[in-house]
């Protein structure tokens, strides 16, 4: 991650006594990390969906407020990889704790720990970080079951604190920006007080019609999409952006469910993805996909890389 985006060799006087930091999220897959993210910032910048491993890199966001500055690091979720493309997300989740100021570790309110949650805890109890249990989805169960949930993770790793929340539903979120400045250093602000994030705006456009597809397909195919963006342009009059993006799948027969009868599920999502992009882009847009096979694309260091996905842009 770049702590170097901005100047902050002279940092303003009247900054001096604000709080800055880097944090991460973590935890294991579709805890709704994402959600959070973008309730905590109030944009929606990560995509979200009910399906495992939705976010496949790590995703840089800002908070601003006169108390300082919180920089959020969204991560995928820490799972058993199966392929290159699984490895280079639990890299992306892992190697992100090693350079930031606190963790916020995710988990649903469920009293059983499983082998996923004790690996995570043993990493963390490696890591000397400040870290807060965050028990998400209470709107999911009723309260007397939080407390055992809470009294369960007690005795994994020692946290500064154990916030429940509903990031859905935006309960409990003062709270926890509360209790997350208390642990952040005094310090000037990494970013200028209007950026949102570093994610580029092509990417966040193919990141919003992956969300598409991962919510319009079956269970099988969405593990196996990627989506690029070709072409985007924006016309002289500023009304209209032109947007040619392909979705890359690994077999023909992903190719026809994604096509679907008379193209009807692409149509879908472009539809559906259309509405997100034009309030990204702040334009009408006029968008056309296509779809690409490219067979075992995520074992392929060189097409991975060409999708975005390159563990050397992590260091």
């Amino acid at each position: 991650m770049d702590r170097n985006m901005t100047d902050i060799s002279r940092p303003d006087p009247a900054e001096r006594q604000i709080k800055s930091g880097f944090v991460a999220l973590i935890g294991r897959p579709n805890v709704g990390k994402s959600t959070l993210m973008n309730h905590l910032i109030g944009q929606k910048i990560a995509i979200t969906s009910r399906k495992p491993q939705t976010t496949r890199n790590r995703i840089q966001t800002v908070y601003n407020s006169e108390r300082g500055q919180i920089v959020f690091l969204d991560t995928p979720g820490i799972h058993k990889a199966k392929n290159k493309l699984g490895e280079y997300m639990v890299y992306a989740a892992e190697s992100t704790i090693r350079d930031v100021d606190a963790v916020l570790w995710l988990v649903e309110p469920d009293s059983y720990i499983g082998a996923g949650e004790k690996h995570i805890a043993a990493m963390l109890a490696k890591s000397k970080l400040p870290v807060i249990l965050v028990i998400n989805k209470i709107d999911r169960v009723r309260k007397a079951q939080i407390g055992p949930a809470m009294d369960q993770y007690r005795g994994l790793c020692p946290f500064e604190d154990i916030i429940p929340v509903s990031a859905k539903l935006g309960r409990n979120l003062d709270t926890l920006l509360d209790t997350l400045f208390r642990y952040l250093p005094y310090g000037p602000r990494f970013f200028d007080e209007d950026t949102i994030t570093d994610q580029p705006v092509r990417q966040i456009a193919a990141e919003m019609i992956r969300e598409k597809a991962l919510r319009s397909l079956g269970d099988e195919v969405p593990h196996g999409i990627a989506v690029t963006i070709e072409s985007m342009k924006t016309r002289p009059d500023g009304r209209m952006t032109d947007i040619e993006a392909s979705i890359v799948c690994e077999r023909e027969s992903h190719k026809g469910i994604i096509i679907g009868k008379s193209g009807a599920m692409l149509k879908k999502i472009g539809s559906e993805a259309r509405p997100d992009i034009e309030q990204l882009l702040e334009t009408k847009v006029n968008l056309k996909l296509w779809v690409k096979v490219r067979r075992n694309w995520r074992d392929s260091d060189i097409l991975m890389k060409n999708y975005g996905y390159d563990k050397k842009e992590l260091k």
